[in-house]
Order: structure tokens, then C-alpha cells, then sequence
């Protein structure tokens, strides 16, 4: 049973994600005068055997031989204009695709006068379109029935990340440069990124770096200007110094001041006990061994014992 000629044709897409899709024609020829409705934000793709036959932008076309001459080179052609005809139809989402993320997947290295060789990460986005989609087709899409954002996505962060690193170089762009204003680095690099995304009909609308991570290093020294940068009134500040410096002194020398007054008075004690009789000596040495003697024949106890040595050795 012969299927019946397309008469409409128009595709909405509840998936915001799509870049490109094939309008699903079960096989089915097109009726010579059939309608095709364009929406804002779209474009449509006729291919037949495929070559390209057309692109239509948004608005309602009538699709026949007449407006489109390609078409007559059908083969198997037999009922002239006003037969129906077999094309392959691709719809095409032409509305801006944003924040698309990127980032170095390792360091790169940047020669910088001030910090010599150093090592730079950076993160971002970026937002496209698809410009040309004849182009978008034939250079990069042709292989899809339906493509996402996300396929995209992947090939173009691996152009991205290299080319931030080469224009880095190329450009002789500092760290100074890449520290102290992101946006103009943005500006710097996007006219490197254009000419690639347009070779396959995209349009790079925007390119933003958001993050640039620099060496411990680098990042201290721009810490301390950054400080300095806060101070309104030098002569305040260098007193503050000052004082900051005299106080940690002031606490290095209390501190060496009690420890040259517990080792005076250590001396003193070794002093004393150099000075002490010798019959006082004597008299102690011979009170500890009767203690001893006590212990050892079971007259006292050892808990008695260590506090009977306790009190003679105290007297030394």
C-alpha cells in the first residue's frame, strides 16, 4: 500500500539542547506544493541524494520543483512539476547556546619576565550559534541523524584549552596581564577562536575567562600589594611596624630575662650546697643509711622509707 504524500511540515523540539535532528518521515515522499513552516530561532535543510537543495529561513514556504530547480534532477522523475518528490529534511536550531565551560586539563606553562617560567590554569565559558548550517552540515554534522550541544562541546574545549595557552605565548601576555584584568585577556583571545568556529559555520558570540589560577608564589606577591594598595597613611603604618616589632622584641627579652633568673638561682643552690660542712655532710649520709637499715630489716616500710629520705635529702 503506497504511504501518503507529506503535505505539512514543521517540528518543534521540547529539548533545548538540539543543535540538528531529521525530520522523521516515515519514508514518505513529499506532495509537490507541500508546506514548510520555519520557525524564529530555526532553519531547514533539504538534501536530496545527498547534495544540498536548499536552506529556509524562518517563515511559511511552499516546497515545489518550481522554487527549487534542484529538485528536478531527480531520478526516476516521471510526472514532471507536479509530481511528489523524496528529500531528506534537517531542522536546525540557530538560537544562541551559552556557558559552555572550558578549562586547562593540565597547567600551562608562561614565560614571564618578572617570575621567569611559571605554571597558569584557567577556567571559562563560552556562548555559539550555528551561523551557516550548510556549512555546519557539510563540515562537521553531516554524519548525525540528531546532535546535542554536548558532542559539541567535547571537540571544541579540546581546540580551546591549547589555543588560550598559545595566544598566552604569542602575544607576549604577562602575568601581570593575566592577574590584573580578565576581561581584556577575554577580548585578547576571542579573535584567535573565531576563524576555527567558523570553519564549521558556528559563530563564537562570546568568549569569557573566569578564573585564572596562579603559583603560590605569584599569588603572595600580589597579596602584599594588595595590601599596601589598602594603607592610606604610611607614617601610621610604618609606626604600627614598629611597635610590632619592638613588642616582639620586648617579649624575646622577658622571656631571656626569667631564664637568666631561674639559672641564677639554680648557681646559688649548687652554690650553697658546695658551702655546706663537711660533718653536716657527714651527719646526713649516716642518717640515710640507718633509714636504710630500717627498711631493709623490715622495721618500716617503703612508703615510710621514701618519706624519711624525702625529708633528709631536702635538707641538702
Amino acid at each position: 500500500m503506497k504511504l501518503p504524500f507529506i503535505e505539512i511540515i514543521e517540528a518543534t523540539t521540547s529539548n533545548p539542547n538540539l543543535l540538528m535532528w531529521k525530520f522523521y518521515d516515515e519514508d514518505k515522499e513529499i506532495k509537490n506544493g507541500a508546506k514548510l513552516t520555519v520557525r524564529e530561532s530555526q532553519k531547514v535543510m533539504l538534501l536530496n541524494e545527498g547534495r544540498l537543495a536548499d536552506v529556509f529561513s524562518p517563515g511559511l514556504h511552499t516546497l515545489s520543483t518550481e522554487n527549487i530547480p534542484i529538485l528536478s534532477s531527480l531520478k526516476g522523475w516521471k510526472y514532471g512539476f507536479e509530481s511528489p518528490f523524496k528529500v531528506d529534511v534537517y531542522f536546525f536550531n540557530t538560537h544562541q547556546f551559552i556557558n559552555n565551560k572550558w578549562g586547562t586539563p593540565a597547567p600551562i606553562l608562561l614565560n614571564d619576565p618578572q617570575f621567569g617560567q611559571i605554571r597558569v590554569r584557567a577556567f571559562g565559558s563560552f556562548d555559539i550559534r550555528i551561523a551557516d548550517p550548510a556549512k555546519f552540515f557539510t563540515q562537521y554534522a553531516g554524519t548525525y541523524e540528531q546532535l546535542t550541544i554536548f558532542e559539541l562541546q567535547n571537540q571544541l574545549r579540546d581546540f580551546v584549552a591549547p589555543k588560550f595557552g598559545e595566544v598566552l605565548a604569542n602575544e607576549n601576555i604577562t602575568i601581570t596581564d593575566v592577574a590584573g584584568n580578565i576581561t581584556q585577556l577575554s577580548q585578547k583571545i576571542e579573535p584567535y577562536l573565531k576563524p576555527y568556529f567558523l570553519q564549521f559555520g558556528i559563530e563564537l558570540t562570546q568568549f569569557v575567562v573566569t578564573s585564572v589560577t596562579l603559583p603560590e608564589e605569584v599569588t603572595a606577591h600580589y597579596d602584599k600589594i594588595t595590601n599596601m594598595n589598602m594603607v592610606t597613611d604610611m607614617d601610621k603604618f610604618t609606626k604600627f611596624n614598629t611597635a610590632t616589632a619592638i613588642g616582639d622584641k620586648g617579649t624575646a627579652l622577658h622571656d631571656a630575662t626569667q631564664n637568666a633568673a631561674s639559672m641564677a638561682i639554680l648557681l646559688n643552690q649548687l652554690q650553697q650546697h658546695k658551702e655546706t660542712p663537711k660533718e653536716e655532710k657527714d651527719d646526713l649520709t649516716s642518717k640515710l643509711q640507718k633509714v636504710k637499715s630500717l627498711f631493709d630489716a623490715g622495721l618500716i616500710d617503703e612508703d615510710e622509707f621514701k618519706a624519711k629520705k624525702a625529708a633528709l635529702l631536702s635538707q641538702l
